[in-house]
């Protein structure tokens, strides 16, 4: 099996590369694979039996005002790459994320729910969503993942820490929910999910339970050995930022369930072992 990465220079991207460590793999960033190109991405497809896009234009405040950036990345690479994926008759996996849906449920988001943008990076990945599966649905696989962290990158659990070293309490909401995910386990699910040939479709890539941004900084302080009361709650109100958050991205698994495949480990078990790993020392 030969498997193209793109994306591969992020932080996702990189543990994708780990988890398929004795495989064939080519693994091209931005800087090797412009997905917005047609002629390239065909080129860089064939030949391939699996493409995973990790490529991306994740700078979500960014995108309200460069909605047009972020849509040639986020909706036209997709299209791009699986137009070629059905083409060459190979497998495609879509990254995406919880931002296509509007945060206001009550219940974890099941794979069928119809999708619902509140921010121009949602829009931008809703419309990826769209294109793959219109242009190669019989071997496409979406997986939406939510609130990641790993080695190779900054994210929120490696500000905490850094913000901990320099003040005596850090302020975050309380008001937002969903499910902190570790990069390392997502790259893992993937290869999971196509080791298993399971049925095309969507499924969920977070880590199981659920939590807020307030309590996933306690977690954080908590696994590094410093006091969680240093962490103090407030609301989305005091952090307006020009992108609206989802209140409420938790995200259902029963896809995984349908298909006879385990769900991801829960969120704070992730969390031990990463830290663990050394995870939030290095970038």
């Amino acid at each position: 099996m030969k498997y193209l990465i793109t994306g591969a220079s992020g932080m996702l991207g990189r543990d994708l590369q780990t988890a398929l460590a004795g495989h064939t793999v080519t693994a091209l960033g931005r800087e090797n694979l412009d997905v917005t190109d047609m002629d390239a991405v065909t080129a860089a497809v064939e030949g391939q039996d699996v493409v995973i896009n990790a490529a991306a234009y994740t700078k979500v405040d960014d995108a309200e005002t460069n909605e047009d950036a972020a849509y040639a990345v986020n909706a036209v690479g997709a299209k791009n790459l699986a137009v070629a994926a059905h083409v060459a008759g190979v497998r495609l996996v879509q990254v995406s994320t919880d931002y296509v849906f509007n945060g206001s449920a009550t219940a974890p988001y099941a794979e069928n729910t119809p999708l619902d943008p509140i921010s121009a990076y949602g829009r931008t990945k809703a419309a990826g969503e769209e294109f793959v599966l219109a242009k190669n649905a019989p071997a496409t696989y979406i997986v939406r993942t939510a609130w990641l962290y790993g080695q190779h990158g900054p994210n929120f659990a490696k500000t905490m820490l850094r913000l901990a070293g320099t003040n005596d309490t850090v302020t975050v909401v309380n008001d937002q929910f969903g499910q902190p995910t570790w990069t390392s386990d997502l790259a893992a699910q993937i290869v999971y999910l196509l080791d298993a040939d399971a049925p095309a479709g969507i499924y969920h890539g977070t880590n199981s339970g659920e939590t807020t941004w307030f309590d996933f900084a306690r977690a954080i302080f908590e696994t590094a050995g410093l006091d969680p009361e240093r962490v103090l709650p407030t609301d989305s109100s005091a952090f307006v930022r020009p992108a609206p958050r989802p209140a409420y991205s938790v995200l259902g698994h029963d896809a995984w369930l349908a298909a006879r495949l385990e769900p991801m480990r829960p969120w704070r078990e992730a969390l031990t072992d990463a830290a663990a790993a050394g995870v939030f020392g290095t970038e």
